[in-house]
């Protein structure tokens, strides 16, 4: 039986495990953090449900969808739009294919002119009918050089793809691949954004229960790693038939040197928390910073989405800023900035938790040529993760799974 030693306990390793244990090998994920997840983690603080950062699960999602058990995770959907913030009042702009009600509120809502909707429908149609080969072989720009080429005004990126897609990128310059545009692009057309029912680690979770109890070790900081050996921060070695790197970019670098020929770069993110008595939303969808101003980026409340996010009787809202933000009383200017969205409410709101996110998403700038392997060799040792993907929970999954094939030949 081949014994594989997995650095990370996150997706990438987590599925890769999964993998090779059902394959009949026998895997050992040595994860340095008190429990499975990495960067897809959720806390329990005074009943609510925090997740670590403003995630979703996109249920279109090809090899994720295929290897995760999605009724378990009772997925619970967004609806199919967002509000935008702008000039001092929210404004629908909904998927009208999916959503015809909102037909004549989102073709009048200022984000864009009539002109650029009907680009977004045909945008829609054109990457509709590609297939992920067809995103993958075309020329690669940034994102804001994509939506210009294809007509649309400087009003709507700057209105309504900077927020949007500054929740899913973090980052507002749409600096992002536009390979990695287009595919999020196409998932959200085919599918929906939802929530576990429970909570975004129950992802991680679930792929923890189909290996056996002592396939994982928490705990467990790996400080070298070298073909068929690693050893752990305590002083103990570890020997297997096969070693994989499955942790983030950084670290991965760290432990292989001359992986990569420079740092890895990433992207932050602030999340902040707070409880309220009510929703200011009354529903599950996600409302965006249209103005170009201010602190705030997205704003949503969870326990619309999934109630379980919150106590009974209690709404749930999280709040995303771009960057590390630093600010001292970040918590009150963030209320300040709310009160012209939603009223003197949000005075009343309770504040729960602010984390700041320093390696949040990986760097995904624009390639030259083909899209490269989605995992590599390094002289023996194998490395998977998002950061060789695309930086999302199926880019994750798909590396690991991919590793894991290649490992057992």
């Amino acid at each position: 039986m081949k014994r594989v030693l997995i650095v990370g306990g996150g997706l990438a390793g987590l599925a890769c495990g999964v993998r090779l244990q059902e394959a009949g090998a026998q895997p050992l994920i040595l994860e340095a953090s008190d429990d499975v997840g990495g960067r897809v983690r959720t806390d329990v603080v005074a009943g609510f449900r925090l997740d670590r950062g403003f995630q979703v699960y996109l249920d279109a999602y090809p090899e994720a969808g295929k290897f995760l058990d999605l009724p378990r995770l009772d997925l619970r959907p967004f609806r199919t739009g967002a509000l935008v913030y702008l000039d001092g009042r929210l404004h629908r702009v909904m998927d009208v294919f999916r959503d015809p009600r909102h037909l004549l509120a989102s073709a009048l809502a200022p984000v864009g002119s009539l002109a650029d909707k009907l680009r977004v429908a045909l945008l829609k149609g054109r990457i509709s009918r590609s297939t992920l080969e067809d995103i993958a072989a075309r020329d690669d720009l940034t994102s804001e050089a994509y939506l210009r080429r294809a007509g649309f005004s400087s009003r709507m990126i700057d209105v309504f793809f900077r927020s949007f897609y500054g929740g899913i990128f973090l980052e507002r310059d749409l600096r992002t691949s536009s390979r990695m545009f287009e595919f999020t692009f196409k998932m959200f057309s085919r599918g929906n954004a939802t929530l576990p029912a429970r909570g975004m680690q129950e992802i991680p979770r679930q792929l923890a229960s189909r290996l056996p109890v002592d396939a994982i070790r928490c705990g467990a900081r790996v400080t070298e790693v070298q073909p068929g050996k690693i050893k752990l921060a305590s002083g103990e070695s570890l020997e297997g038939n096969a070693v994989v790197v499955a942790a983030d970019a950084t670290t991965a670098a760290r432990l292989i040197p001359g992986l990569v020929a420079k740092e890895p770069e990433w992207r932050a993110v602030t999340g902040l928390y707070f409880a309220a008595e009510n929703s200011p939303l009354r529903e599950a969808i996600i409302a965006l910073n249209g103005t170009g101003r201010g602190l705030i980026n997205n704003v949503c409340v969870l326990s619309d989405v999934a109630p379980a996010y919150a106590p009974p009787g209690k709404a749930l809202i999280s709040i995303s800023v771009l960057g590390v933000a630093a600010i001292p009383d970040l918590e009150t200017k963030i209320i300040a900035e709310l009160e012209p969205w939603f009223g003197p409410e949000v005075r009343g709101w309770r504040h729960l938790r602010t984390e700041r996110f320093e390696r949040a998403l990986p760097e995904q700038p624009p390639i030259t040529g083909p899209l490269g392997p989605c995992f590599r060799e390094i002289d023996g040792i194998f490395v998977c993760g998002d950061h060789l993907t695309s930086a999302s929970i199926e880019g994750a999954i798909f590396s690991g799974l991919r590793t894991a094939d290649a490992l057992l030949g």
